[in-house]
């Protein structure tokens, strides 16, 4: 026991493990985020009640049985260094930490029925090949680990490329993801609850759209879950 901990000590002397939040190195291999950076992470628990902001988002707009958020995004916040770390610096280990809280979050919940499918909303194949993988995907990983629900990863895809969302208003990302979505097999997707799964939601355009396309499949029911809510 005491030469594992020298070992540790040594390795950690030379190859610091950091918090993902902060940076602090007072933490162990084992922990992703220090303490302080644990408390005050900003939860929605949006998980717990119905009419929430993010199914308020989609009101009038498309059908769902579900919409969460596990966590508030702001400019200047853990939450923004988190997210750039996932998904501009490839460090997964955040995107499969949260997903297993999204998954856990969701269930404790206990409001809707659990989904059939766990699908992420797709990159175009030029942009996931670009940066390596689809960030909705790890946390659809994460989620599928605690759940232990399947994750149907070819089941929507982006046809073009579209320009970024961002600086857009609402009207202008819906007219940039217009039709940009196609289902593969909808017949797998009959009479199914499907749960969509992204990393943040602004306006929800982008979600919306591919929501609608998901929907034409005979029967289902959808269900909407990213990591963080922007509340500005």
């Amino acid at each position: 026991m005491l030469f594992k901990h020298a070992i540790e000590s040594v390795t950690h002397l030379f190859f610091p493990h950091i918090c993902a939040g902060c940076g602090s190195d007072m933490i162990s291999q084992q922990q992703l985020l220090c303490i302080t950076c644990t408390e005050n992470l900003p939860l929605t628990n949006y998980d717990s009640y119905a009419d929430n902001p993010v199914e308020k988002t989609f009101w009038g707009r498309i059908p769902l049985l579900y919409a969460s958020s596990y966590l508030y995004f702001s400019k200047d916040s853990i939450v923004q260094q988190l997210m750039h770390q996932f998904k501009y610096k490839g460090n997964l280990d955040i995107g499969i930490y949260f997903g297993k809280k999204m998954g856990a979050a969701f269930q404790s919940g206990n409001r809707v029925p659990a989904p059939d499918y766990l699908v992420p909303l797709p990159l175009h194949p030029s942009r996931e090949k670009q940066r390596g993988y689809n960030q909705a995907g790890i946390l659809c990983d994460g989620m599928a680990e605690a759940m232990k629900i399947p994750v149907l990863r070819q089941a929507v895809t982006r046809k073009t490329r579209t320009e970024t969302q961002t600086h857009k208003n609402r009207s202008s990302r819906w007219q940039n993801m217009d039709g940009r979505f196609w289902i593969e097999n909808p017949g797998i997707l009959e009479n199914k609850h499907v749960m969509l799964v992204d990393d943040v939601i602004t306006t929800g355009a982008t979600l919306e759209a591919c929501g609608q396309e998901l929907l034409k499949a005979k029967g289902l029911l959808l269900s909407i879950v990213t990591l963080a809510y922007t509340t500005a």
